[in-house]
């Protein structure tokens, strides 16, 4: 009997072990799977001149994702702006960055970045005509989820992205990381988007009267905004290039390893609970 018992046992610890060991060679290659970056260097027009963009994506996903545009920081479309991109597209987006002085002009320097940054501050609608032209050539690919789209900014950018979403810039939600908070005016009834605002605690460039103001002007809107506060930041405090680029020029930027990691969390959590929502 025990022999028989045995025999009839065999069989099915036989299917036990394959089933085991088939979970676990596809657990393994689920757990493995590393992202496959499909990089684009793109053209298009908008504005009436034409721009450059920088699009990646993970082509291991299927179908379409939420994207994210880039707006860089004063020095134009550059390799920090793309290091972004490509980060961006590893945790599962479709992300551009956008060229926003057009026909692909870099600037080396403070002054030349100040003489290209300085008519979007003195008119903002450029800004958003040139950033409604990026996501119109974003929501071009069949991967982006067109409903599902945010715009995050450095610096020049987070100020333009807050610039914009206050003049009703048709995105789900935009984050600024170490830009000027205050800029074109507050119209509750044109804001669509949810606003995460990133800020260097010791950023000399964005003061605390400025904070105090746009947040003064937010809660007196009733208007829901998260404003994340990172002890011994200053301006530019995500960039790595920021240190070397400060004591180049002489000017008060520097990175800061740890406000650049908790900013970058802030960040995913506030782009999982805004791609969540209907």
């Amino acid at each position: 009997m025990k022999k028989m018992k045995f025999r009839f046992l065999l069989p099915v610890l036989a299917i036990v072990a394959l089933a085991a060991c088939n979970n676990e060679e596809t657990k393994a290659t689920t757990e493995t799977k590393e992202p496959v970056l499909k990089e684009e260097s793109i053209t298009y027009t908008g504005d009436s001149i034409t721009m450059n963009g920088f699009v990646v994506y993970d082509e291991n996903i299927q179908g379409a994702r939420p994207a994210v545009l880039i707006v860089p920081e004063w020095w134009g479309l550059n390799d920090y702006a793309m290091m972004r991109a490509r980060e961006l597209a590893k945790l599962g987006y479709i992300a551009m960055a956008m060229d926003m002085y057009g026909n692909g002009k870099i600037a080396d320097n403070p002054d030349s970045a100040g003489a290209a940054a300085g008519p979007f501050y003195q008119n903002p609608q450029m800004a958003k005509t040139r950033m409604e032209a990026a996501i119109a050539k974003l929501k071009s690919y069949p991967q982006t989820d067109a409903v599902n789209i945010a715009a995050i900014g450095y610096c020049f950018g987070g100020a333009m992205v807050l610039n914009t979403a206050r003049m009703g810039l048709d995105v789900k939600g935009v984050v600024s990381f170490h830009g000027n908070v205050v800029g074109t005016p507050l119209n509750k009834d044109l804001l669509k988007a949810k606003i995460l605002v990133c800020h260097g605690a010791a950023d000399p460039f964005v003061p605390a009267t400025e904070v105090a103001t746009f947040k003064q002007q937010m809660d007196s809107a009733g208007i829901q905004y998260t404003f994340k506060e990172y002890a011994d930041a200053v301006h530019a405090f995500t960039n790595p290039n920021a240190t070397a680029m400060g004591e180049k020029f002489n000017i008060p930027i520097k990175y800061n390893a740890a406000a650049d990691t908790a900013s970058w969390k802030d960040m995913k959590d506030f782009f999982t609970s805004l791609f969540q929502q209907p």
